[in-house]
């Protein structure tokens, strides 16, 4: 409950996907506070990549504050990209089996192929972040089985549990042993502004393919970064977790992104889920609508660069010179073979928004916008918004007000709100006691969704975690979130994620070895991705950076077992 400009009102967020709505009455007028107050996508396209290209993905993305401080409800992921297995001669074979959630969603059908299996995450603002600090983080997500699962770290899935991942759903394996990847997401540092994170995800010949069942390829689907102060190899799917649906649906054998290319969506975007409004109805009966400010770089150009670099691969960037090293051919140093690359021409695609719908359906469409801001490529292809001189907002500000014009939401500028819309405050995203995950409520998949948000991320004193287990005591570090991880030093086959499998001493041997030779020759220094065409890398949180115990060089990594506000006992 609070009190402004005499009148007594009560605010409610819904944070789960439907809008759940709350009035508050003024006299004779009414404003509702609801969870669907924008929506839709800001991106581009590109042209089918060439046959042989499908091997990874990787580009920069702007690295920026979008909101000022953190909002309750609030979920918008920066520009990114999914990735999924290509497989092109399927027309008719359900990829999704019954009894999984997507196979729900019919408009998906025949095949259910874009919702399959994915790689996703990427940099953003999510409602399941327990860790807020006004910047966005960047986190790994994949999809192995029809969205029954989500995978993001190598213990826990997209935010959606405190506790971590069953031993035998857990999917990603930490390869570096020079950077932590808590389950709240990788934080950053600095000024932000004009900044920029590179990424690839590429395949790699890390484990050997196995017959089965079920029959498991030999791609290890491996997030690289490049920033500022670290460069190189993060953690990789490992094999079975694409491979593991069709041991009970032999279907689609040999359909999974354990063996196939990957297709990489024609394109990416800002995918804009979830942010609250304020509408309010006067007594004229004219409906006006209030976001948040969202705000974007600009440069003196008057456009934002969002996306740069986009480029595909081949086998013949890393994973060829990975399978010669790993069969005792000669160290390769982890540079990607620029000879096999193909760099699309990027395409601008219309902005499509909405506002007000349920369950992202059923919205009134934005107008408006084109006398604000429109998507552009730039002269050295990278895409971006190109911002105008216009009476509603100033550059670089996305429009805040709308009003409601017949079916239609129409962007204006503040002078035309009523003073009391204007003056409203939306919850700060310390006030949310609970996470709703969007699968509260099916009845495909067992759980509790409905998460309380001030319980810390936790990992269990048995099973995967603890045998063979840890070689070291607990080390803590300080997050720019104000969280603190705990983590341990595994011997890397050992960590948690590998003990579900049933691989043979030797296969375990022979991928311990040619790790602890990654470590050996590849540094967080060196070069992997090609550096940046404009601007300058972010620079990771220094807390998130850390070095092997002495004796522990080579063939170690940190597993975060835990991470959780600490209250300071000192005040």
């Amino acid at each position: 409950m609070l009190t402004r400009f005499g009148i007594s009102i009560v605010i409610f967020l819904s944070l789960g996907c439907s809008a759940d709505i709350k009035e508050m009455a003024y006299g004779s007028e009414d404003i509702t506070a609801n969870s669907n107050g924008l929506h839709g996508y800001i991106g581009y396209s590109t042209q089918k990549r060439p046959e042989g290209f499908g091997a990874g993905i990787g580009f920069y993305t702007a690295v920026w504050p979008l909101v000022e401080q953190p909002l309750a409800g609030f979920q918008i992921g920066l520009p990114g990209n999914w990735i999924t297995p290509d497989n092109p001669e399927n027309k008719d074979i359900p990829c999704c089996p019954e009894g999984t959630i997507a196979r729900t969603w019919e408009p998906r059908g025949p095949t259910w192929e874009s919702v399959f299996q994915t790689q996703e995450g990427g940099l953003g603002y999510w409602r399941g972040n327990r860790y807020h600090y006004g910047s966005p983080k960047f986190s790994m997500n994949g999809v192995p089985d029809c969205y029954n699962s989500e995978i993001a770290s190598p213990g826990w899935p997209f935010f959606y549990r405190a506790e971590a991942l069953p031993d035998g759903q857990l999917g990603i394996a930490q390869l570096s042993n020079r950077i932590l990847v808590p389950p709240d997401g990788i934080t950053f540092e600095g000024d932000l502004e004009g900044r920029f994170l590179g990424y690839t995800h590429m395949a790699l010949p890390l484990t050997d393919a196995k017959p089965g069942p079920p029959p498991t390829g030999d791609q290890s689907w491996t997030l690289f970064l490049n920033s500022e102060n670290f460069k190189g190899p993060v953690a990789f799917y490992i094999p079975e977790m694409w491979s593991r649906l069709s041991k009970d649906y032999k279907a689609i054998e040999g359909m999974g992104l354990d063996v196939r290319p990957g297709k990489m969506g024609g394109g990416g975007a800002m995918e804009i889920n979830t942010v609250p409004s304020f509408e309010m109805r006067d007594n004229k009966g004219d409906l006006y609508i209030k976001i948040p400010e969202l705000q974007f770089p600009v440069n003196e150009h008057g456009q934002s660069v969002l996306v740069q670099d986009v480029t595909y691969y081949s086998k013949g960037a890393l994973f060829n010179y990975l399978l010669e090293w790993k069969k005792g051919g000669k160290v390769y140093p982890g540079k990607f073979d620029e000879t096999h690359t193909w760099k699309p021409e990027l395409n601008p695609r219309d902005i499509s928004l909405d506002q007000g719908a349920g369950l992202n359906n059923g919205g009134y469409k934005i107008t408006g916008l084109e006398d604000v801001l429109q998507t552009t490529i730039t002269d050295s292809n990278a895409f971006g918004l190109q911002w105008k001189e216009n009476q509603i907002t100033k550059q670089g500000l996305f429009p805040q007000y709308f009003k409601q014009v017949g079916d239609q939401r129409r962007a204006v500028s503040h002078e035309e709100i009523p003073e009391i819309l204007k003056n409203m405050e939306f919850p700060k995203a310390e006030s949310e006691s609970q996470y709703v995950n969007w699968r509260n409520g099916n009845e495909i998949v067992e759980g509790n969704f409905i998460i309380d948000k001030s319980l810390p991320y936790t990992s269990p004193n048995e099973g995967a975690w603890a045998n063979p287990g840890p070689v070291s005591q607990p080390y803590k570090s300080k997050l720019k979130d104000g969280s603190t991880v705990t983590y341990k030093w595994y011997r890397f086959i050992d960590q948690p994620s590998f003990q579900q499998f049933d691989w043979s001493e030797e296969e375990k041997d022979r991928l311990q070895k040619f790790v602890e030779q990654i470590h050996i020759h590849w540094t967080i220094e060196q070069e992997y991705m090609a550096p940046p065409s404009t601007g300058k890398l972010v620079t990771i949180d220094p807390e998130l950076i850390v070095s092997p115990p002495v004796g522990m060089e080579a063939g170690y990594v940190p597993i975060v077992i835990r991470q959780e506000k600490v209250l300071d006992s000192s005040k």
